[in-house]
Formats: structure tokens, C-alpha cells, sequence
């Protein structure tokens, strides 16, 4: 699995337009599909962060979506919708837990308006397997301009 830089390195226009979307209302806004003990699948919002070369995710501990990516970390992201068209951006990858140093979870904290960083959240960092942005020319026209990436050193 890839860190955000690396998809950035190997694919900037597919990270920027990734950054682009999920911050484009400000903090970072996504949607975080999760997969559920009975195989399931879960979605739920999220504030993801890009900084220090990473993509994170505080997650509240007491959640199901945290029970589910500590049980199984698989996820897919997709950003919110933009209001004038139909753009969509999206990545799958694997989610690890981690205990950051204070002075991570300070830049992390530092680097959205959102309020995460709680004692009750849970810091996740999210690698990249599969990248994907389409763009669309105007709202209801098909079919959009795809862009994709996939890690070369992750398995099919």
C-alpha cells in the first residue's frame, strides 16, 4: 500500500484533484465505507487530513466504523460531491491504526478546521491501493474524463 505522497509522486494530477475535492467545502469531507463483521458493507462521513505525506482519519473509538476497520482495515473514501457537477474522486486502501507522537497529532490537527483530535477519536492513517477521479465536462454530461492509479506493489 501506497502513502498519500507516493500517490502524489506517481500521480500528481490525480492527488491534487483528490486534495482539490476533498477539501473543497474547507475541511476534509468524505465518505468512508467500512466492511462489517457479517461482510457488509458500512458508510459513514468522516474529516480525512492530508499532511506529513499522509492521508489520516481520527475515528471515534466507540464507533462501529473504528470497530470495523480495527477488525478488518479495508475502506474505500469517495469525497463529497461538488454543487456545480457531478466530479468524483475516490480511494481504497488499507486503514492501520496508530499512536502518533504529539508533535504529529499537533500538525495533523493544525493542518484542518475540522474539530478531530478528540481523547475519544482513534488516529488511523489510510494507504492508497487504487486511485480514482472523474471529471465531467458539465453536470449530466457522459462520460467523464477518467484518471486511475494503482499501487504496482499491491496485490491484484
Amino acid at each position: 500500500m501506497a502513502t498519500w505522497s507516493e500517490l502524489a509522486d506517481a500521480a500528481p494530477d490525480l492527488a491534487a484533484t483528490g486534495e482539490r475535492l476533498l477539501t473543497q467545502f474547507g475541511p476534509g469531507l468524505g465518505f468512508l465505507a467500512t466492511v462489517r463483521a457479517d461482510g457488509g458493507p458500512r458508510l459513514h462521513p468522516i474529516c480525512p487530513v492530508v499532511v506529513d505525506g499522509g492521508l489520516w482519519a481520527f475515528i471515534i473509538e466507540a464507533s462501529p466504523k473504528c470497530a470495523d476497520l480495527r477488525r478488518d482495515g479495508r475502506f474505500a473514501l469517495h469525497a463529497f460531491p461538488p454543487e456545480e457537477v457531478d466530479d468524483e474522486f475516490v480511494v481504497h486502501g488499507r486503514a492501520t491504526e496508530v499512536d502518533p507522537s504529539p508533535e504529529l497529532h499537533a500538525r495533523i490537527c493544525a493542518a484542518t478546521t475540522a474539530q478531530v483530535g478528540r481523547d475519544d477519536e482513534a488516529l488511523f492513517a489510510l494507504t492508497v491501493d487504487r486511485a480514482m477521479s472523474a471529471t465531467y465536462e458539465a453536470r449530466g454530461v457522459f462520460p467523464p474524463a477518467y484518471e486511475t492509479w494503482s499501487d504496482p506493489a499491491a496485490a491484484p
